[in-house]
């Protein structure tokens, strides 16, 4: 996704209002299904998915990056915006991948280790605007694309 131009004013407490509330929601979230062995079989059922996913409309190179498996080549219908971290797989098309990127989506595949089969359910809750979606602003909106170097 290339990055907004010039993000909106006030962003930036809107996105801290935004992982605030977060933080307030996990309170709800029972600690056994954090970082818990319930949370790892999520995880891998994520990974699961996304290798299945990726094995099935990649035509782009896969390869093991920052820890991640990358699927490339993925029809543009097959994720949202740059690209998707489903588990411990990013599934994206053919545009470049950055070390920058790759350094995001380790931030999704470490949240989707702490949340399991949650994350998704989470991640949707937290509304599909970058700035004000927790989970991206927390993986970093300047290494995920959606605001310019310096802009935070």
């Amino acid at each position: 996704m290339s990055p907004i131009a010039t993000p909106p004013q006030g962003w930036r407490a809107r996105a801290d209002l935004a992982v605030e509330r977060g933080r307030r929601i996990d309170r709800f979230i029972p600690a056994f299904l954090l970082d818990s062995p319930i949370s790892l079989v999520g995880y891998g059922y994520g990974t699961a998915v996304g290798w299945v996913w990726g094995t099935l409309w990649s035509t782009g190179r896969i390869e093991r990056r920052e820890g991640l498996w990358v699927f490339r080549g993925m029809p543009t219908w097959t994720f949202v915006r740059g690209g998707v971290c489903v588990g411990g797989c990013f599934l994206t098309g053919d545009g470049a991948v950055s070390d920058h990127l790759l350094r995001h989506e380790a931030v999704h595949k470490a949240q989707w280790r702490r949340y399991g089969v949650l994350m998704p359910f989470l991640y949707l809750f937290a509304g599909r605007d970058p700035l004000r979606n927790r989970f991206e602003i927390l993986a970093g909106l300047e290494d995920g694309n959606y605001v310019p170097r310096g802009a935070a």
